[in-house]
């Protein structure tokens, strides 16, 4: 029986001190913040994919716009006409008009819906350069003990953060590891 006690007293021992040594593992961890806004600002491929997405989504949305111009244009030369029109041509007129009004609704779905032609380019183009920025934080946050990175830039407030803090100008350096970043000097805090 004493030797039952003694392992349970062991044991017990045992968890109170992980129970303590846990808590200065964890105080050991820091805090650290980035702004992901300005680390892709100062990356030049990134501007140029956020070009490209843009120039690609005004010519498609140029495209839908002349398409509804051209229903519209039908419609109003159907309404101008149907009073002198048999019964049998208003409904072909009609119908033509549903099917257009339809194929332009259709083609604004393919370019702009969540799964999307333009989601898609996003997809492609800038999905690569914030997996590499989150790398990037990721090797830093582990190099320096970080137990948490915020971003200043995302949907969580960040009511103060210390200068001393934000590692995006680390992140940029570590991204520049890999792909072209703005020299630190260059850059411009806003």
């Amino acid at each position: 029986m004493k030797q039952f006690a003694i392992k349970t007293l062991s044991i017990s021992s045992l968890l109170l001190l992980i129970m303590l040594a846990l808590p200065s593992n964890t105080y050991a961890q820091k805090n650290a913040y980035v702004d992901t806004q300005y680390i892709l600002d100062n990356i030049p491929e990134y501007k140029d994919a956020q070009d490209e997405i843009d120039d690609i989504s005004s010519k498609w949305q140029k495209e839908i716009e002349a398409k509804y111009k051209e229903v519209e244009d039908m419609y109003k030369a159907y309404q101008a006409e149907a009073v002198l029109l048999p019964a049998d041509i208003k409904k072909q007129k009609e119908d033509a008009i549903i099917k257009k009004e339809k194929e332009v609704k259709d083609l604004q779905k393919k370019y702009f819906s969540p799964e999307g032609e333009l989601f898609k380019k996003r997809q492609e183009l800038i999905q690569p350069i914030q997996e590499k920025v989150y790398n990037a934080i990721e090797t830093i946050a582990q190099t320096r003990n970080l137990g948490f990175v915020f971003d200043k830039a995302g949907g969580m407030t960040l009511l103060y953060g210390d200068p001393k803090n934000d590692i995006s100008d680390d992140v940029l350096d570590e991204v520049g590891t890999v792909m072209q970043t703005v020299k630190r000097e260059q850059r411009k805090k806003q």
